[in-house]
């Protein structure tokens, strides 16, 4: 895709030289042979870097004559990229994390000062998937960490942070905390979700005794087909929250009762709106008091927003009264009262 905008010019300088001096094959030393030049654009700005490559200069070597790049390079961005690796650790987890589209990825990128296209994220966002993978493909790694505590326990859940769009399934170890296979599904169907599964049986060497998920219909039957007469339970969010179902709306019907009475604060700010007297300071203080307390809202099962809104309106009430002790006018106060 034809670039459509200039890139920043580079504001920072890096010089990267060869940790090996040596040849790996021929152990001769190895001479320089040129200096390669790239520009990277990474999250603390667009970088100018310099790379000091090496050749074997023996005829009989294996290796004569093939490049050798500095090490570090590969800290700092893939192969003909023009974006660093933080860049692209940003993008995964702005996708998988917060659940964020790509055209919000990409004005988050632009107001971080990168130029980068819709089309790049997109790329640079499967090049993301690409390096999870490879990470996860390290069996041993997994293997070291299962074996010591003896057995498995999986979680699997499914991310979309698209409607219409692949679904990631990520399927985790709840002992150790290890992502045990990570991939990407057009569809979630019970076979679908059972091949996972299987896969990730046939890799362990210890058993898997439990499993946790929510309570999708595919989920439960993929479990009970790829693990036969292995306990399965919903997530302690999920149960919590369907426990928690007649609190939430008893406490719902609660928050829209309080709202009622707390209604008309406009027209109180419009009374004091051309003065700037204590008074009128006061009152639009309360005001604003009353409104963060309205708009503010919690987060079912474990925050209940109507006991919030009920708690804030009290100490603002308490607070009133406070200021009618001290000897408040019994105007202000009136006007006060009526929030």
């Amino acid at each position: 895709m034809v670039r459509t905008t200039t890139r920043r010019k580079a504001s920072k300088e890096k010089t990267l030289h060869t940790r090996r001096t040596h040849c790996p094959a021929c152990r001769k030393t190895m001479w320089s042979a040129y200096v390669n030049h790239r520009t990277v654009s990474t999250l603390e700005g667009v970088y100018w870097i310099h790379l000091h490559v090496r050749r074997c200069r023996d005829p009989a070597c294996s290796r004569y004559h093939i490049p050798f790049r500095p090490e570090a390079e590969g800290r700092i961005a893939l192969p003909q990229h023009e974006f660093g690796l933080d860049v692209i650790a940003l993008i995964g987890a702005l996708r998988y994390q917060q659940h964020r589209s790509v055209p919000e990825i990409h004005q988050e990128l632009l107001a971080r000062g990168l130029r980068i296209s819709e089309r790049t994220v997109t790329n640079l966002l499967d090049r993301y998937d690409e390096l999870v993978s490879v990470c996860l493909s390290d069996s041993r790694r997994l293997q070291t960490v299962t074996k010591k505590q003896g057995r498995v326990i999986l979680a699997l859940d499914g991310l979309q942070p698209d409607v219409g769009h692949e679904v990631l399934w990520v399927l985790r170890d709840c002992l150790s905390g290890e992502v045990l296979l990570a991939r990407s599904l057009l569809s979630s169907t019970e076979r679908d979700l059972a091949v996972l599964i299987k896969e990730v049986k046939q890799s362990l060497s210890v058993p898997i005794v439990g499993a946790v998920s929510d309570g999708q219909r595919s989920i439960r039957k993929a479990v009970a087909s790829a693990l036969p007469r292995v306990a399965h339970q919903l997530c302690h969010f999920h149960y919590l929250r369907e426990s928690a179902r007649p609190i939430y709306e008893t406490d719902r019907h609660a928050k829209k009762e309080l709202k009622k009475r707390v209604r008309g604060i406009r027209p109180i700010e419009r009374q004091v709106e051309s003065r700037s007297d204590r008074e009128a300071q006061a009152v639009r203080g309360y005001c604003s008091a009353v409104r963060s307390a309205i708009t503010d809202d919690g987060r079912p099962p474990l925050q209940a927003s109507g006991l919030k809104l009920h708690g804030r309106l009290s100490a603002i009430t308490a607070s009133l009264s406070r200021v009618r002790k001290k000897g408040g006018s019994a105007r202000n106060y009136r006007s006060s009262k009526t929030l």
